[in-house]
């Protein structure tokens, strides 16, 4: 047995990774700007469409080119960072998404902003699995781990909401162009701070030859998934378009599972999502990310259109659910990781977000944010903000160093599948919902101000009628974390070493 096998599981870190809090420090700031970028131009659409003449067909495009080129191109990214180094692929990635929002803002026309956007998605897709496998390679104490994780779970869960009060300062005080300049210090700082503090651990790189096959089918696969679904959400589940996209990508995506089982150095090795942990912990997450997905849109409409809030202060509103993150995150979550089983955070967790949105069905329009809304989104943040910090540190827990960009990517595409997934479910059952209630109680109303009450009551309606379904889809996330993930306390899984190699450690407790 090597002498790292013999090392006990809360063993210091080498005092070569000495930098790795202050490393910590601008791998997170990146991931904020990645997380903060997917709702901030949400804030800055309207605005940036009128100055741009970009008509009410195309708008969509601004969020799906960025949708995807970073859900397409996660799992491709994830093995460029295990093969060029994750270093080289985080401050490569940050470089290039800084320019690309420097492009998006100072764009003149539609095709720019679209081609900006699907930049961005470009060197997201490389950025993100780096920065994650970055933390998994660097953090293999338990307890150090479990700080680690809790304060990028808690960036990665709160920073969404943590965008809509950015892009509503912007927006409303300066300019919807500032929504895409403001990534730029952010990728600055988090690009000089990585390449004078990482240091990644010598012998994790991946140098087989790439899997060009699975590079290919994956990535169209991929793309296919998600424009299938973005596209149900504008023409319907019928529209023949929509129902070819999900053929092609069902046929794409079985034809990449029997092309990884095949070659000597495949893309996504199956190893990774076989696990059943890590199965687990992906079928949850992407699950939960529906439900969440679809919450942030109805609430940041239902402020704004039926309470009248300005988009600052609806930013504001969503502060409640950000402190419930951090705490869920960084307080719950850290501090019971190392001391009982992920799935006890994890499907509890779940649960309390699903008792959250269970509060929300009880939306009308005269109902009190100090009443309901409050309690409602401090529950939801607290439950995912507790679920999702394990669920983070597990899904690339021993793994071999090799695979860890792109059992991180993995993370990402199931989160990145999860919110494609739930924006157009959510709309669409709403969507049907409200045009059920208008028809039910339109007729015999002549009076415009009683039609206008009739449309906001139907829109509230179709709201609570997809808050519903969220519901049921976070039990069922619950449920599958309760039952898949079966893995002990982090401080008796084995750690992934430096070698290409587990750790020995005497009783490993990760079922596969």
């Amino acid at each position: 047995m090597s002498e790292t096998a013999l090392k006990a599981p809360g063993a210091a870190a080498p005092s070569g990774d000495a930098n790795r809090w202050k490393a910590l420090v601008f791998i997170a700031l990146a991931q904020l700007m990645v997380v903060l970028d997917a709702t901030i131009v949400n804030i800055a659409l309207p605005s940036a469409q009128q100055d741009l003449g970009i008509s009410d067909g195309n708008r969509q495009w601004v969020v799906t080119a960025y949708a995807l080129a970073f859900g397409g191109l996660l799992l491709f990214g994830g093995r460029i960072a295990d093969l060029w180094g994750r270093k080289r692929a985080f401050v490569l990635g940050l470089a290039g998404f800084a320019a690309a929002s420097a492009l998006g803002g100072a764009a003149t026309t539609g095709a720019m902003m679209f081609g900006a956007r699907a930049l961005q998605g470009v060197f997201g897709a490389l950025l993100a699995p780096a920065a994650l496998s970055l933390l998994a390679v660097m953090f293999t104490d338990a307890k150090e781990r479990a700080k680690a994780f809790g304060i990028y779970g808690a960036i990665a869960g709160g920073g969404g909401a943590v965008g809509l009060i950015l892009g509503g300062f912007l927006t409303e005080y300066l300019d919807w162009r500032w929504t895409f300049f403001v990534n730029v210090p952010f990728a600055v700082v988090a690009a000089a701070g990585a390449y004078f503090v990482v240091r990644e651990p010598e012998g994790g790189r991946n140098r087989s030859p790439l899997d060009v096959p699975g590079v290919i089918l994956s990535t169209l696969g991929l793309v296919s998934l998600v424009y299938g679904f973005t596209r149900a959400e504008s023409d319907g589940w019928g529209d023949a378009v929509t129902v070819s996209m999900f053929v092609a990508s069902g046929v794409l995506l079985l034809a990449f599972a029997l092309v990884e089982s095949r070659v000597k150095a495949p893309l996504l090795p199956l190893r990774v999502v076989t696990d059943r942990n890590r199965g687990g912990i992906y079928l949850s997450l992407g699950l939960a990310i529906i439900g969440m997905f679809g919450l942030f849109l109805f609430l940041t409409y239902y402020l704004q259109v039926v309470k009248g809030y300005s988009p600052v202060k609806t930013g504001f509103a969503f502060l409640p659910m950000v402190a419930g993150m951090i705490t869920g995150s960084t307080q719950i979550g850290t501090r019971l990781m190392t001391r009982v089983p992920a799935r006890l955070l994890m499907g509890p967790g779940f649960l309390v977000a699903a008792l959250g949105m269970l509060l929300l069905t009880q939306l009308e329009i005269d109902s009190s944010y100090g009443a309901l809304l409050l309690p409602a989104m401090v529950l939801l943040g607290l439950g995912m903000g507790t679920a999702f910090m394990p669920a983070m540190s597990l899904a690339t827990q021993g793994v071999e160093p090799r695979d860890a960009g792109v059992a991180s990517a993995m993370v990402n595409t199931s989160q990145q599948v999860g919110g494609a997934i739930g924006t157009a479910l959510l709309n669409t059952i709403a969507a049907s919902a409200t045009t059920s209630y208008i028809t039910d109680h339109i007729a015999g109303v002549t009076a415009k101000p009683q039609a206008e009450l009739v449309k906001l009551q139907a829109m509230v309606h179709g709201y609570t009628s997809a808050i519903w379904f969220a519901v049921g889809i976070l039990a069922l996330a619950s449920l599958i974390a309760f039952t898949f993930v079966n893995a002990g306390r982090p401080g008796s899984t084995p750690v992934a070493s430096g070698e290409g190699v587990e750790d020995e450690l005497p009783v490993p407790v990760v079922a596969h």
